[in-house]
């Protein structure tokens, strides 16, 4: 049990076993609990599971990284504000679990759990950039922003951080296993980068959260028999911020910055294209819709194992950019490369980028629409569709999985049965 000093390396491991043994233990009594408290979520539309299931997962979670922590990190104050932080976080999350809170109150008790390891000292007062240098935050203050009086410029974007990778990680928690597994790639990937920059206390805290997120798993994989629910996607997403900012932001490492954007680039891309599409359409952000990425994949016919494949793969590529960004001695950090490493660095980057592009490619609507457009590009005259027509069309191929094409025998557009590849008219709605 560490009381006093800087915790070692190898306390990560300890950490990590202490805290997917705590979680894997506890997740059954959270769904008793769940049910007592009527915390169930019931399938609807949107929804990818067809059976009431208990949500107060994060309770486990919670549990495991509240016991790994003071076993294995120094009990100051800091520590102390870290796990506040996180017992705010997940009763804010117990609470909309049970009675589901009004958005305006979700956000607030976001900004206020962060605000706690904020202003004690978990927040990003200088970074560097590549080819620019560094660039200091600490210096700038906004008077009167707060109750709690003047704050620095790095302290209200640090706050603003913390909420938005809370909400990336909600956004992505909706299919079984999905928000666990990732925060399992991302917590043990910044384990490892935090402990290689001889940041052991983010690195033991990162281990202790990739544990707990596994633990979960026991019944959190599909066909899940307990979620996480908000209690654990907003723990997880404070977390995981936590340590991105003391792992890796509060360094000197010049690729510090894109650690955690390369990291979490799966759920901070899903949450910026819905968000962004949520806008286009003039509907709320906190409007929640079928847009993800877990939705689309349901929507073309990918199971929730397939889905999942597919989403951790495309996370482990990224960890394994950021891991590489790392520990390739590519650069001697003075303008002069490596030809050898070089040539791995860019192995690493197109591998990354082949991945990306290939998922977009399988999730994006617009590429279906285009391709339709250019199926109807010789269709003339007042047969023409007109571009909503199109993409009514698409909506519809994507939720039903028949897909239209021109028959050569009628010469009109009809719809192909994907069971039977049989053309049949196209119904009118």
């Amino acid at each position: 049990m560490l009381v006093h000093g800087r915790p070692d390396p190898i306390d990560g491991l300890f950490a990590f076993l202490v805290a997917v043994s705590i979680a894997w233990l506890l997740v059954p009594v959270t769904e008793r609990a769940a049910r007592r408290l009527n915390a169930i979520d019931q399938p609807r539309e949107r929804s990818l599971h067809e059976v009431p299931t208990p949500k107060l997962g994060g309770l486990a979670i919670l549990c495991g990284v509240l016991v790994a922590g003071p076993l294995f990190l120094p009990w100051a104050p800091l520590t102390r504000a870290i796990l506040g932080g996180a017992v705010l976080i997940a009763a804010v999350g117990v609470l909309d679990d049970v009675f589901e809170l009004p958005p305006a109150l979700k956000l607030l008790g976001q900004v206020i759990a962060a605000m706690i390891p904020v202003f004690n000292g978990v927040w990003v007062n200088d970074f560097t950039l590549p080819f620019v240098g560094g660039i200091r935050l600490d210096h700038v203050l906004l008077h009167h922003v707060t109750l709690l009086g003047s704050v620095r410029v790095g302290q209200l974007l640090t706050v603003l951080g913390f909420v938005a990778v809370m909400n990336v990680i909600n956004f992505i928690d909706g299919v079984d296993g999905l928000a666990a597994g990732v925060c399992v790639i991302s917590a043990a990937t910044f384990a490892i980068i935090a402990l290689s920059l001889n940041r052991p206390g983010a690195g033991v805290l990162a281990a202790a959260t990739a544990g707990a997120s596994l633990g979960f798993l026991r019944r959190g994989f599909p066909p899940a028999s307990s979620f996480m629910g908000d209690t654990g996607s907003n723990l997880l997403g404070y977390l995981l911020a936590t340590v991105a900012v003391l792992g890796a932001l509060k360094t000197n490492a010049v690729v510090a910055l894109f650690f955690p954007l390369i990291v979490l680039a799966v759920p901070i891309l899903d949450g910026g294209f819905v968000i962004a599409k949520r806008l286009k359409y003039g509907r709320p952000v906190y409007e929640a819709d079928r847009s993800h990425f877990h939705h689309r994949m349901a929507n073309i016919g990918f199971s929730q194992r397939r889905t999942l494949l597919y989403l951790y793969g495309w996370a482990l590529v990224l960890a394994g950019l950021a891991l590489a960004l790392r520990f390739v001695p590519y650069s001697d950090n003075h303008g002069h490369f490596n030809v050898a490493w070089t040539a791995v660095m860019v192995a690493c980057s197109v591998a990354a980028l082949a991945a990306s592009v290939y998922l977009v490619v399988v999730l994006e609507i617009l590429k279906l629409r285009r391709f339709r457009l250019r199926q109807l590009v010789g269709l003339r005259g007042p047969a023409a569709p007109e571009p909503a027509e199109v993409d009514e069309g698409v909506v519809r191929e994507l939720e039903t999985g028949s897909f239209a094409a021109l028959n050569p025998e009628t010469g009109e557009f009809e719809a192909i049965d994907p069971d039977t590849g049989e053309f049949e008219a196209i119904e009118q709605r």
